[in-house]
């Protein structure tokens, strides 16, 4: 009974240290409140549409205008208007009235006529590959229609009927599993949002940390609210803080923010929580094993923020993980998000189960034993050290006094 009372006075204590601290607050709440909401709304368009493109018409007949027409009629292309040559369709480039050239040669229509393969030439600008990648998608949808009308044109040209001319030879068709809209948002979101929920919660729990810190050294080494209790009880009882703050979080982030934009969202919440609350779990004891090293409050942003954008590329979401050197997959491995954001995105946008990702689920746990290990051996070190600390403060104090 009495260890339970000393876990519930460190479960007390952490939730005062909380929610009296204007920064803690706002890491705990704030950040991921608000955070998703900014995010979703600045990919919220999803596609980049109907991109400003200037067409340089070297054949000027009626094939090359029917070809322009049929190009502004996809989603990627807005044709701005015609330039009389490249001279001028660069200087619109260069003052960013367009995005992207056509030029079309002379003789398109002479080729096309003589039934040779007519080239048309397109310039984009990379500064942006989601304008590159919609532009390449309109000129691959444009060049199979085009090449279904000059193969029906050559047929009927031949006397045969063109009304069995359905299609190309070879017919390609993309199912998207999860991103159907190919949106960015879409397709980043789901692993941002559970990043955000490590991120914050490690810059909460180091935050604390060094403002004990700053505590301890105006008081000679004595922390005046902290409260002496074994170190299982310590650990275990920050956590169950943690946790009750995080875990209604998860919720809002998880399953209320994909339904407010219309994200993907085919999970179930009995199969996702479970994870999340693992990675919670795994997150609140290596928040613990760092606080050890925090000696300034403003350390954990100079710290934990920086290696927000390295955890992103240690995830797989940008770049995937089979392909990384077996020393950054190790380094990835350690990171409790990693494991959290590949669960989490296979059963939010492609329907797993708990069960189907039991790897990710039984790798959250490994890695929720190591950093509790870390994290009671630490603390049982250091507040050895505090106390030492403390004790050598008190005999300098009464030598002083005699």
């Amino acid at each position: 009974m009495n260890w339970f009372k000393s876990l519930f006075r460190v479960w007390r204590r952490e939730i005062r240290l909380v929610f009296t601290d204007i920064g803690v607050l706002l890491f705990f709440f704030a950040l991921p409140l608000a955070y998703p909401i900014v995010y979703t709304l600045i990919y919220n368009p999803e596609v980049v549409k109907k991109i400003d493109t200037v067409v340089v018409d070297n054949c000027r007949t009626a094939d090359s205008r029917e070809f322009v027409r049929n190009l502004g009629a996809t989603q990627g292309f807005n044709i701005i208007g015609y330039a009389s040559d490249m001279q001028e369709a660069r200087r619109a480039w260069m003052e960013k009235k367009s995005y992207g050239v056509v030029e079309i040669p002379a003789d398109f229509s002479r080729k096309i006529g003589r039934g040779e393969q007519a080239v048309c030439s397109f310039y984009s600008d990379m500064s942006l590959l989601l304008r590159y990648r919609q532009y390449l998608f309109s000129l691959t949808d444009l060049q199979m229609h085009e090449v279904t009308a000059i193969t029906a044109r050559r047929l009927a040209d031949g006397g045969l009927l063109t009304s069995t001319v359905g299609g190309l030879p070879v017919n390609t068709q993309a199912n998207f599993l999860g991103d159907v809209s190919q949106g960015f948002a879409s397709f980043v979101m789901p692993g941002i949002v559970v990043l955000i929920l490590q991120q914050s919660l490690l810059l909460g729990i180091t935050m604390i940390a060094g403002t004990a810190a700053d505590r301890r050294r105006k008081n000679k080494g004595y922390d005046p609210l902290d409260y002496e209790t074994g170190t299982l009880a310590t650990v275990l009882g920050k956590s169950l803080c943690y946790l009750m703050i995080y875990l209604p979080l998860s919720y809002y982030i998880l399953e209320l923010i994909p339904w407010m934009f219309s994200l993907p969202h085919i999970g179930r919440f009995m199969d996702f929580m479970p994870l999340i609350f693992v990675m919670l779990l795994a997150t609140s004891f290596l928040g613990q094993t760092l606080q050890v090293f925090v000696r300034e409050r403003e350390s954990s942003l100079l710290v934990i923020v920086f290696t927000s954008v390295v955890f992103l590329f240690l995830s797989g979401l940008t770049w995937p993980r089979y392909a990384f050197s077996p020393f950054w997959k190790m380094i990835s491995d350690l990171v409790p998000a990693t494991w959290g954001m590949e669960g989490f995105i296979r059963i939010n946008s492609n329907g797993s189960t708990l069960a189907d990702v039991s790897h990710y689920y039984m790798g959250l746990w490994a890695l929720t034993g190591l950093y509790f290990i870390s994290a009671v051996v630490l603390r049982h070190f250091t507040s050895k050290a505090h106390a030492d600390c403390q004790r050598q403060g008190r005999e300098c104090a009464e030598v002083s006094e005699i």
